[in-house]
């Protein structure tokens, strides 16, 4: 099934210049001194679109005029498309403030239709905004739906499933909602057609010599009669976001709101590219000019990589949850330090009760958020041959190469003795608790002369007179015949 999501932001010149998590609640945008949009409780006191300044200071002397900032607006839909790449790799814009979303190979990755608009509803609300949201079979009826409206207190359907279904709702909608039939509205309603199902009843060549060619393209296209073509966004190689905060910020729990939206959108890149982050940095700027400070950064490390947005905004809520600001934030911005290519979920038949090796990851991640890298410790290997120097503890959230002696110490034991026992020798043959008997060995090692500190020893498997195992060695490097006690097997 084929289906568009053509998402409609109808207040984001507001919406983007002041993101919910301000305190301001009366709001307009200006631009050319007339107003363009406003917040609902502006609407609530009486301004309207296309009112003046003084209009609004009479009507409502509380609300705060802000001027349209394009670059914003801008920046905002490009927020907007990155994240919602999340759920599909064609995203491209549309005009009047419209991204448009090719999902017809996600329905069945998503739970189908209604759960994926839900979805995509709900990450536009999590980033700030506020949109309506068209779904059709094709680019342009999507468009349309989402920028319907009520028609004589008929709420019309904004979703269509099927193109008989789209067709129905297109012939309800009025003939002003497309663009190119804009200079022709007063002609249309004079002969009576004030819907797009009135006017396709008309004769196609009379329509062509006094409309244009450009409205009923537009209509082919939204009814599937004409191909569509779209050149969809390709995503950066890097991540690198900014966001402002609007206001000074001096509690950092307060700057996880705007840190989701950041989120939001990594998540979006990340899938987009079929990557998954294993470090980042959130950047906390502070003040500018004379007083400016370096920019506070807060550092993810994780211990498996992951592009899971319930995951990071946890990891990252706890950070934020340890960090006292010593200057107010002005600004956030959220960089991309290590990605690895995104591994397909493993899926066993049968569970472990304990959990899979991804849940044991996120526990790690977790612990090492709230109580610091340095605290959450993981056994690591180094490159030497000496038991007591390949043998060290590391960050839990430390990538981990692998080793190249790995496959070679397989073999020896787990437990280490901090310092090698002198074993005592008896009838020729080392002693403890018993006479050992070599059961396996030798293994020759000789390592360390490249920092004075030679170390010749031939270690073997022993095992004692009660069945024990014990992994002892001799010592090469003098005269005498010296043994020790260096390991025990389970």
């Amino acid at each position: 099934m084929k289906m568009l999501l053509s998402v409609y932001l109808p207040l984001l010149p507001l919406e983007c210049m002041r993101p919910r998590w301000s305190e301001a609640a009366a709001v307009v945008v200006i631009d050319k001194g007339a107003v363009l949009t406003m917040s609902r409780d502006a609407a609530r006191d009486g301004v309207r679109v296309g009112m003046r300044t003084g209009g609004v200071s009479a009507v409502s002397p509380a609300t705060q005029t802000l001027e349209r900032a394009p670059e914003q607006e801008t920046r905002a839909m490009e927020a907007v498309a990155t994240a919602l790449m999340q759920y599909t790799p064609e995203v491209t814009f549309q005009p009047d403030f419209s991204v448009l979303l090719d999902v017809s190979a996600s329905l069945t990755l998503f739970r189908g239709p209604h759960a994926l608009c839900s979805r995509v509803m709900r990450n536009i609300e999590e980033l700030g905004f506020t949109a309506r949201l068209g779904a059709a079979p094709t680019a342009e009826g999507a468009w349309l739906l989402a920028h319907s409206h009520r028609i004589k207190g008929l709420t019309l359907r904004r979703r269509a499933l099927s193109v008989t279904t789209l067709h129905r709702r297109l012939d309800a909608l009025p003939c002003g909602l497309v663009p190119a039939a804009w200079p022709f509205h007063d002609w249309l309603t004079d002969i009576g057609a004030k819907r797009i199902g009135q006017l396709r009843k008309l004769p196609r060549t009379g329509l062509l010599r006094r409309t244009s060619k450009e409205m009923l393209a537009a209509l082919d296209r939204a009814y599937g009669e004409a191909p569509e073509m779209h050149e969809w966004i390709k995503p950066p190689l890097t991540f690198n976001v900014r966001a402002e905060t609007f206001g000074r910020v001096e509690n950092a729990d307060a700057l996880l709101y705007g840190a989701t939206s950041l989120i939001l959108q990594l998540v979006g890149w990340l899938v987009s590219l079929q990557q998954s982050v294993r470090t980042f940095t959130l950047l906390l700027e502070h003040e500018r000019g004379r007083s400016a400070v370096p920019p506070t950064p807060i550092e993810i490390a994780l211990a498996e990589p992951a592009w899971q947005e319930q995951h990071l905004v946890r990891l990252l809520k706890e950070r934020l949850a340890k960090v006292e600001l010593e200057r107010p934030v002005i600004a956030l911005r959220l960089q991309v330090l290590d990605v690895e290519a995104m591994l397909p979920p493993n899926e066993s038949l049968f569970p472990e009760p304990g959990g899979s090796p991804q849940e044991f990851a996120r526990l790690l991640e977790l612990l090492t958020a709230r109580l610091g890298p340095e605290n959450v410790l993981v056994p690591a290997d180094v490159d030497d041959y000496r038991p007591e120097v390949c043998n060290s503890w590391v960050s839990a959230t430390t990538k981990q190469p692998r080793s190249q002696i790995e496959d070679i110490l397989e073999g020896r034991p787990f437990w280490l003795l901090p310092k090698p026992i002198k074993l005592l020798m008896r009838d020729e043959r080392p002693f403890y608790m018993s006479q050992l008997r070599f059961i396996e060995g030798p293994e020759r090692l000789e390592a360390g002369w490249w920092a004075d500190q030679t170390a010749a020893r031939d270690y073997y498997v022993a095992q004692a007179s009660n069945q024990s195992c014990y992994w002892i060695y001799r010592e090469r490097v003098r005269d005498d015949v010296l043994w020790y006690l260096h390991g025990l097997f389970a």
